[in-house]
């Protein structure tokens, strides 16, 4: 009888974990545009607290790090990409909306997941078509021809459904459009990775800065994004399928009045991340999370194995799963560089690498020197350059469960 007991437990425990296994995962990522971080958080919105209350809310930053080589235009399409790509601006190439030279050798998450899972469906739903057109390049040979499955945007071009007028009430309408097209379609066909993009939060924010009208408008998109979580809800119940949503914006607004953005001020690099995502490792706890970070996070998510290559020039850093390193610094001191780190892991080894090119802006190859294998704990090393001379060093930082990367230009 014992025997039997135990054999039925191992059947059943084997039962549940082959049932975990099976169940599909899912991304939807949202960006509305325009919202500073404090202003989320002094309105009262139930739907994002129910999304809150499932999972987690983070302050975000974009704008790479001020005064730096990466610092990058607190600016629409300058966001969108940084997430898009995990990178900022000094790869990505994108630094204005006018995105008139996007570098694609920094690829965008729809397109690895879809080169690993062609039989995967991707979807955008977007109030701006530049967003799937220039940024994710569709069906561009630099892109690798890739094209989303489900498509809803074009609908500012339809100024016949959608009237333009002074008061931008029109683009109000195509949000709720696209919102509709949205939790449609993850009810009915649950895409397995989509963006969602919403502009009238923003337009709000650009004619009445903080004001009633700024902060209407973001009630109206706590509504819309009720719809979508009430089709994640409807998919996790009726299907064998996890749900990740993450919603974000691209950038604050300016503190005096609340109509601008573009620079560097506090309030234009402060953004906020919603998700259904619970258990934030240890470097979303107690680091300053990037809009780069949202990229390796999904890709993690997905099970999305980056290339080599593309995971050397990744900017951001997973929030979910295990975190070996983060805090990279690197400071040139007479022909060496003084190298530190914050070691989330204290056993294993980090193997720091040297690159004095930088051909993979041009799609070629860089060639990496091992300086050093040290243990991840010691969380320094002081490097010595004389065997590379160079006015130009790629630094890259390989941990058991993440890279971290840094470029020094010496003047």
């Amino acid at each position: 009888m014992l025997l039997r007991t135990i054999i039925f437990a191992c059947c059943v425990s084997l039962s549940v974990s082959l049932s975990a296994q099976t169940r599909a995962r899912k991304v939807v990522y949202v960006i509305a545009d325009g919202i500073p971080a404090d202003v989320m958080e002094r309105l009262d919105l139930p739907n994002f607290k129910k999304i809150i209350s499932a999972g987690s809310y983070s302050r975000m930053h974009v704008g790479g790090d001020k005064a730096s080589y990466n610092e990058t235009p607190t600016i629409s399409a300058v966001g969108y990409n940084s997430l898009l790509t995990g990178t900022w601006v000094n790869k990505h190439n994108v630094p204005d909306n006018d995105i008139k030279a996007p570098n694609y050798n920094y690829q965008h998450i729809f397109r690895l997941f879809k080169n690993q899972y062609p039989e995967k469906k991707t979807a955008i739903f977007s109030s701006w078509t530049d967003n799937r057109t220039k940024l994710l390049g569709d069906g561009l040979p630099e892109t690798g021809t890739f094209k989303p499955d489900f498509v809803a945007d074009g609908y500012e071009l339809d100024t016949i459904r959608f009237k333009h007028d002074k008061n931008s009430a029109y683009m109000h309408l195509i949000d709720e459009e696209v919102v509709k097209q949205a939790a449609n379609t993850i009810h009915g066909k649950a895409p397995d990775l989509s963006w969602v993009y919403l502009e009238y939060t923003d337009d709000m924010g650009h004619r009445y800065g903080d004001s009633p009208e700024f902060y209407n408008a973001i009630q109206m998109l706590d509504k819309q994004m009720g719809q979508i979580w009430d089709a994640i809800t409807y998919r996790e119940q009726k299907f064998k399928e996890d749900w990740l949503i993450v919603i974000t914006t691209d950038h604050g607004r300016d503190e005096k009045t609340g109509r601008g953005h573009g620079g560097q001020s506090d309030r234009q690099r402060s953004t906020w991340m919603v998700s259904n995502y619970k258990n934030l490792n240890t470097y979303a706890q107690y680091f300053d999370l990037g809009v780069v970070d949202i990229m390796p996070s999904i890709a993690r998510y997905l099970h999305v194995k980056l290339p080599e290559n593309v995971a050397q020039e990744i900017d951001g850093t997973a929030f979910i799963g295990p975190v070996s390193i983060s805090g990279l610094k690197a400071n040139y001191v007479q022909n060496h560089l003084d190298i530190s780190w914050k070691a989330l892991e204290k056993k294993g080894k980090v193997k720091i690498w040297l690159a004095t090119s930088n051909n993979f802006k041009t799609g070629e190859k860089d060639n990496y020197h091992l300086l050093a294998e040290v243990d991840a704990s010691q969380q320094h090393y002081f490097a010595d350059l004389k065997d590379y001379p160079s006015t130009f060093y790629k630094l890259l930082l390989e941990a058991p469960d993440n890279m971290l990367n840094k470029w020094i230009s010496i003047k």
